[in-house]
């Protein structure tokens, strides 16, 4: 099927004068003086009475015609095919206790785990110097602790979806900490097998160990896999000793070396079934690193349709025109002539 345009469509306006020339061409002076019209009124119309308005008609169809023409109609010929395929991805963003350890640095300043992580998710979605970001994309995110939840469906209003993001914060109430990796993924699993996209991505970032929760790690995996699903795990810090914020006397906020652990043999293993890879970030910037690579290996499949050659159609309107302006001072001058 032809794909039509038109290069200069305002001088499709120029159509609106050509009432205004079949008005002016039926007013051009031609008539026969009578003492009285009650003959002319009484005789029946001959064919070529009825036919007299037809020459200015024709004058006014070849001025829309002309308009048209200067709009420039044409058509593509040579064109590039394309597609513009998005991918559906869940962040899947741990939120536990753990997540408040101060070993991650921006700049001069130490951060907790968590605002490390927010920072990186926001430049992955919106963009930075380090690539374009995600406009094409459905995202949505997940957050677990003992409980996974549900913060945003997946949306293309990634700016609800980074407004929610910023809200998040680590748990403060004992019975809501833990860590249920399989939850988390396994909510993430049931918001993207939903989807009619046909890539889906989770990733998945955490810095502890499953303790909490009904589902197991490797469960949530073997269903992100049947629904072919590719999760990209991230570790985030180190397993050891690190700088956990504590209140102290007054009020006051002292930094207290606590154990942390992450089951990185887990974070493999759930990589490696569904597809995707395994991450270890130790820093602000290492994280930044992993999540920039993980953005160059799933990207959306964009590709445009472009037109390289056009056909011209504004030629044979022209002449369509001079044929009506001919036929109509043809016709004006001959058969349905009108007499001065």
């Amino acid at each position: 099927m032809l794909d039509w345009e038109l290069r200069d469509p305002l001088f499709l306006l120029a159509a609106l004068l050509a009432p205004l020339v079949y008005w002016l061409a039926r007013r051009l002076p031609g008539a026969v003086t009578y003492s009285s019209l009650e003959l002319v009124d009484r005789a029946p119309r001959s064919l070529r009475a009825r036919l007299a308005f037809l020459p200015a008609l024709g004058l006014g169809l070849a001025a829309a015609v002309l308009a048209v023409a200067l709009a420039g109609p044409r058509t593509g010929d040579a064109t590039t095919q394309a597609s513009r395929e998005g991918i559906a991805i869940a962040m899947v963003v741990d939120h536990s206790g753990s997540m408040q350890a101060r070993d991650f640095v921006e700049g001069d300043v130490s951060v907790d785990r968590l605002q490390a992580v927010k920072q990186v998710f926001r430049e992955f979605v919106r963009g930075s110097e380090h690539g374009p970001g995600r406009s094409e994309d459905l995202i949505g995110l997940v957050a677990f602790a003992r409980y996974a939840d549900g913060l945003c469906p997946l949306t293309r209003d990634h700016g609800n979806l980074l407004a929610i993001l910023d809200q998040l914060e680590i748990v403060t109430e004992r019975s809501e900490d833990g860590t249920a990796i399989g939850e988390g993924l396994a909510l993430a699993v049931e918001r993207l097998r939903r989807n009619p996209a046909k890539s889906k991505v989770a990733i998945l970032l955490t810095d502890g160990v499953n303790n909490a929760g009904n589902v197991d790690p490797l469960q949530a995996a073997e269903l992100a896999r049947g629904f072919e699903i590719k999760v990209y795990t991230i570790g985030a810090g180190r397993t050891g000793y690190a700088p956990v914020p504590v209140s102290g006397p007054g009020g006051r906020t002292l930094l207290q070396r606590a154990y942390v652990e992450i089951d990185e043999d887990t974070l493999r293993a759930i990589a490696e079934k569904t597809g995707g890879r395994y991450f270890h970030a130790t820093d602000a910037a290492g994280l930044a690193e992993v999540v920039r690579e993980i953005d160059q290996l799933e990207r959306s499949e964009i590709t445009e349709v472009r037109y390289l050659q056009y056909t011209e159609h504004y030629a044979s309107l022209v002449g369509v025109a001079l044929a009506l302006i001919g036929l109509s001072a043809l016709a004006g001058s001959t058969f349905l002539r009108r007499l001065p």
